[in-house]
Parts: C-alpha cells; sequence; structure tokens
C-alpha cells in the first residue's frame, strides 16, 4: 500500500512539473507575440489592450466558480486588489510590451526577473518583512548582471533598459500587494480573476481599445493569431497549468522551474526573430536569471492553491 502511494506521488510530481515547465515555456513566447503584432502596426500600448481586454473574455468562464469568493470581498480588500490590478497586470504588461520593442524579447525578459530584487525592497516596507543577507547577496548579483546586459556591444541605454526595469518594479507589486490586500491566505485563482478583470474594466473606458480592435479587423487572420495566442498562450493557459501544477508540487519547487520562461523568451527570440545578444550580455543574463533561480529556492513564494480549490478542482 505504501508502495502504492509512492508510486502515485512520485508520478503526481513528475505530471506537476511538466504542467510548471509547460506553464513557464508559455509565458516565455509572450515577448515573441507582442514583436509581430508591433511589426504588423500594433504600438506597446495597443498589445497591452489586446492581451488584457482578451484575456479577460476568456477568463470569464471562471466567474461561477470564483462568484461565492467575489462577493465576500471587503472594500479595502477590492481597493488592493485594484492597485495590485493597475499596476502589477497593467503597468507590467505596458511597459515590459515596450521594452521588447526598444530592446528586444531577450534583454526584457531578463530585465523582467529582476523582480526579486524589488520584491525584497517593497516586502521590507510594505510587509515589514525582513532583508537576509543571502537575499541582499542575491539582489547584488541581479544588479551586476543588468549593468552587463546593458554593457555589451551596441547595448546602449535607452528607455527599453529603463521600461523592462520597471516592468520588473510592477511584476514584484503584483505579488507584494495581493498580500497585503488578501492578508498572505490569498486565493490565487480571485486575485488572478480580479486582476485582470479590473485592469479590462479599466481599458474598456478608452476609446483607444475599441479603436484597437478596429485596427485588428481590418488585418490578416494570422495577426488575429497573434493576438489570440498573446492572450491565450502567454496569458491565461499558463496560469492554469501553473495553478495545476502547485497542487501537485510544493511552491517553491515549482517557482524554481519558472526559470524555463526567460530561457524560452530568449531562446525564440534567438531563432525567430534573429535577436542575438554580445557574450557579454549573456553574461549578464545568466547572472539575473541565477539570482532569481537560487531567490526561489531559498525563498520560495507565497502564491498557494486555497484549501477550497483543492477539495473542489474544477478546469478552468
Amino acid at each position: 500500500m505504501a508502495h502504492t502511494e509512492s508510486a502515485m506521488t512520485a508520478r503526481q510530481s513528475w505530471i506537476g512539473t511538466i504542467q510548471i515547465i509547460s506553464a513557464a515555456v508559455c509565458w516565455g513566447t509572450l515577448g515573441i507575440f507582442s514583436t509581430y503584432l508591433n511589426q504588423s502596426g500594433f504600438s506597446g500600448w495597443q498589445i497591452t489592450i489586446l492581451r488584457i481586454v482578451s484575456a479577460a473574455f476568456l477568463v470569464l468562464v471562471m466567474l461561477p466558480t470564483l462568484w461565492p469568493h467575489l462577493i465576500k470581498l471587503r472594500p479595502k480588500q477590492w481597493l488592493g486588489l485594484a492597485l495590485q490590478s493597475l499596476i502589477g497586470v497593467l503597468g507590467m504588461s505596458l511597459c515590459y510590451f515596450f521594452a521588447v520593442i526598444y530592446v528586444g524579447a531577450g534583454p526584457a525578459v531578463a530585465l523582467l526577473y529582476t523582480a526579486p530584487v524589488f520584491s525584497l525592497l517593497f516586502s521590507a516596507v510594505l510587509l515589514q518583512e525582513p532583508i537576509t543577507r543571502q537575499s541582499a547577496l542575491l539582489a547584488l548579483v541581479a544588479v551586476f548582471g543588468v549593468g552587463l546586459t546593458m554593457a555589451g556591444d551596441g547595448a546602449q541605454v535607452n528607455w527599453g533598459i529603463g521600461l523592462g526595469l520597471l516592468a520588473g518594479v510592477c511584476y514584484s507589486l503584483y505579488g507584494v500587494l495581493g498580500k497585503r490586500a488578501m492578508h498572505y491566505a490569498h486565493p490565487a485563482p480571485l486575485v488572478f480573476f480580479t486582476s485582470i478583470i479590473i485592469s479590462a474594466g479599466a481599458l474598456l473606458l478608452l476609446p483607444e481599445t475599441y479603436r484597437t480592435y478596429g485596427q485588428l479587423s481590418t488585418l490578416p487572420l494570422a495577426t488575429w493569431g497573434y493576438a489570440l495566442g498573446l492572450s491565450l498562450i502567454g496569458t491565461v493557459v499558463p496560469f492554469a497549468l501553473y495553478m495545476k501544477a502547485l497542487e501537485k508540487l510544493p511552491a517553491t519547487r515549482a517557482s524554481v522551474f519558472t526559470i524555463f520562461e526567460p530561457l524560452t523568451a530568449i531562446a525564440l527570440a534567438l531563432l525567430l526573430l534573429h535577436q542575438a545578444l554580445s557574450w557579454i550580455q549573456y553574461v549578464g543574463v545568466v547572472l539575473i536569471l541565477l539570482a532569481a533561480l537560487l531567490n526561489a529556492m531559498l525563498n520560495g513564494t507565497t502564491t498557494r492553491v486555497p484549501r477550497w480549490l483543492r477539495r473542489r478542482p474544477k478546469p478552468f
């Protein structure tokens, strides 16, 4: 009996590992889809609109499952989730897609992965979490990696570097503000749903949103495919896979495998977009990713699957 349970646990662990790697690979396609959309005539702002608004319509299938929990949220929690959404989702997407346009998908995703450095600072200020020596050292390694990424042949300090770092700031605030709003016990599907819906609701108030979809309607089906890939493959599907993986893997182990996201982005940028980096930039990217990887192994993540979801798992 014990052997059977052990075999089932090992099998579940392997399935969870495959799911988390698949999620990371899907996230890694964001830079590719956004580049193709930019080449089709869309700005970074319009690409952000296409990602968030399209994803919002896709995640509405989660509403029946989450409705009992949505109506229990207090006004203060809604305010916290709104800040998290507008900064961590809308702000991050906007900065990241502009960074991809300016510096390319590879450097942009590397700069995005400076988020753990900023998480240390914001967690200390907003959540009163102490900064350990190990965390401070990893932060310095990441900062040095950013410096090397900026110092490569042909590299220059421009808006793309600043926007890539700002994307990392916004990305780090997604988790920090989510923890603060939900008091460390937030159901991740609920936070994901509200963060997408709130940002999409804000975008639907802007005339540019309707002009963007009007522009999309005049373009070939391939461009529609890029927009769908951005919202489905790059946003909704990886989240669903990640949440399913957390039902089978410890959060710390799952965080380690997200390193496949930047590796995928860099590989696809090289193969499909021919965006090669200089050797010193690759060293910088490796240092940033190494710092993020060690941070995940040492500190893990507080994102977890809530008990109510574990009792009644439903596909979304």
